[in-house]
């Protein structure tokens, strides 16, 4: 990862804990690069995948234990965007294709999460008689993608990283790791089995559109802002 201006970095509390330190501190010493740091948290992701879709297709005590495993992944997943970071900023381990991988295994490791999220969402019929679960884990997947692509693409026209919300990269993962561990309950729950995970996956779907949109407002008014002013 190549390094960022402190004010055009994702803003996570817990990068300046002590903890963090020492974490980035034990992964410098093992002289793991940022790079392969990131490809890691892509391998998190796709075991975290995995036991989403397991958990369309075991029974009750299995399916809790895969969705507990997936619960578990998604958040060291975000520990390991986060010390991606750290190595690459802190510990001078910037490369010249840190850019590549700090944002391409973001994003496989986004669908694949969500991806994974509509087939635990499958076999849930809707009002309308439609199995939407993965149709909709697609559009979240595609969405969250997107809000990337319109961040990156607000950087690359001289704006700024803009991270907000209301459905960041953090928020739709502590989201879906809360949606795993609800999902663990249902059998004791009055709803069948997947409405957690199609609920989630809708959720996030919609958040995301609407982190898309406030993000293309915010580079737009940057650049007729700066429009404006090279007119005068």
């Amino acid at each position: 990862m190549a390094p960022q201006p402190a004010e055009d970095r994702r803003q996570i509390p817990q990068r300046s804990s002590a903890w963090a330190a020492r974490a980035a501190d034990l992964l410098a010493a093992a002289r793991l690069t940022p790079n392969q740091v990131s490809v890691g948290s892509v391998i998190v992701a796709a075991v975290g995948a995995a036991g989403l879709v397991a958990s369309a297709f075991t029974e009750e005590a299995v399916r809790a234990a895969v969705l507990a495993v997936a619960a578990v992944c998604i958040p060291l997943r975000l520990l390991l965007n986060m010390l991606d970071g750290m190595l690459a900023v802190e510990k001078g381990m910037h490369s010249p294709v840190g850019e590549i991988y700090n944002e391409l295994p973001d994003r496989i490791a986004d669908a694949l999460l969500l991806g994974a999220a509509g087939v635990a969402g499958s076999g849930v019929v809707v009002p309308a008689g439609l199995d939407v679960g993965l149709p909709l884990g697609l559009l979240a997947a595609v969405l969250a993608v997107l809000t990337a692509y319109i961040r990156t693409l607000g950087a690359a026209l001289g704006t700024r990283n803009f991270f907000d919300g209301p459905l960041a990269k953090p928020h739709r993962m502590w989201l879906l790791m809360a949606a795993c561990l609800l999902a663990a309950a249902e059998p004791w729950l009055p709803w069948s089995s997947g409405w957690v995970m199609l609920v989630a996956a809708g959720v996030i779907a919609l958040g995301s559109l609407f982190t898309c949109m406030r993000r293309t407002r915010r580079i737009s008014a940057v650049l007729r802002s700066r429009g404006s002013e090279d007119a005068a």
